[in-house]
């Protein structure tokens, strides 16, 4: 359904949507954005759909929340909004979905629960945001979601994971599958912010619930390429007082290309190591051992470590 639906949708998008390269893009000639339309189209239409089959109850909040971010994105694509009025939209979406769950829903349960939903909005937000930063590259965000849903789905298998995170992680995989043979290099259309921004949501979504099933480092595990670049970019930036929210060059993928490395091999890097700290997070789960789950987290740190360092350095 994402194949088909991006496939019928490009020539539109081409005509309306058209991304023109600029000094902070990766790309060199002008791209239809928005195929994100048929990636979430194709992952809540077949999750709804398998949904009361499987007797799996997906959370209302959730779906409508991802409509409205999935708008946000379409309008910025098309016309780009205020940073400020960007952010309050997000997180009206971000809080409808971390505030309706039940209060027996927690990862630290010392904390006070307004306390703990508080920082999973900021977190939320945050998460929802680098997705779309990290969505600068052909291929980047498929090398980067599908083992992530793909870990998740075995997760969900294993009992590890709730099956409505389970059945939404498996669709987004088969969506971002779907939009995959599009997007690669040189990409025939981008997923836009209409994709990026809700892909964010529903991951987070996902990642939050195998937290509160009490699998805390796996949920950090799985996404941590992504934590660790854009975090460590973000305050780069911010430490050399620059625009933070503006776009930019910088990310150490961006840096790779500029440093020698190609796009085919920086996505490929990418996606080993994310299928590396997937392994690392099932090996976190299925031992149940503190000393293993810390030896997992040394390991998937000394691995990021390793790729931003690559990155970040010329190729000789």
């Amino acid at each position: 359904m994402s194949a088909v639906i991006t496939w019928t949708s490009r020539p539109l998008l081409q005509r309306y949507a058209l991304a023109r390269p600029n000094a902070r893009s990766s790309h060199r000639i002008p791209t239809p954005q928005g195929a994100g339309i048929a990636v979430i189209s194709a992952t809540l239409l077949v999750a709804s759909v398998w949904a009361p089959w499987v007797n799996v109850a997906i959370p209302p909040a959730l779906v409508i929340a991802t409509i409205a971010i999935a708008l946000v994105g379409f309008a910025d694509d098309i016309r780009s909004l205020p940073v400020l009025a960007r952010l309050l939209l997000q997180a009206v979406a971000v809080a409808a979905v971390v505030f309706t769950a039940p209060e027996t829903a927690r990862i630290v349960p010392a904390l006070p629960l307004a306390l703990e939903r508080g920082l999973l909005l900021l977190a939320g937000i945050w998460f929802v945001n680098l997705v779309n930063f990290m969505d600068g590259l052909d291929l980047m965000t498929v090398a980067e979601v599908v083992p992530v849903t793909a870990a998740l789905l075995l997760l969900g298998w294993l009992g590890e994971l709730s099956w409505a995170a389970a059945l939404v992680a498996t669709t987004l995989c088969g969506a971002m599958l779907g939009f995959a043979p599009f997007n690669k290099p040189v990409a025939k259309v981008f997923l836009g912010d209409v994709g990026s921004l809700p892909i964010g949501l529903l991951l987070g979504w996902c990642l939050l619930e195998l937290a509160w099933h009490g699998q805390a480092a796996a949920a950090l595990l799985l996404p941590a390429y992504y934590l660790a670049d854009a975090t460590i970019t973000l305050f780069r930036r911010i430490a050399r007082r620059e625009q933070f929210w503006s776009a930019h060059r910088s990310h150490f993928y961006q840096r790779a290309t500029d440093n020698g490395f190609s796009v085919p091999r920086v996505t490929a890097e990418v996606f080993l190591l994310n299928l590396v700290l997937a392994g690392l997070a099932i090996l976190a789960v299925r031992a149940g051992s503190m000393s293993v789950t810390v030896l997992a987290l040394l390991a998937g740190a000394v691995a990021i470590g390793f790729l931003l360092r690559r990155f970040s350095r010329p190729q000789v």
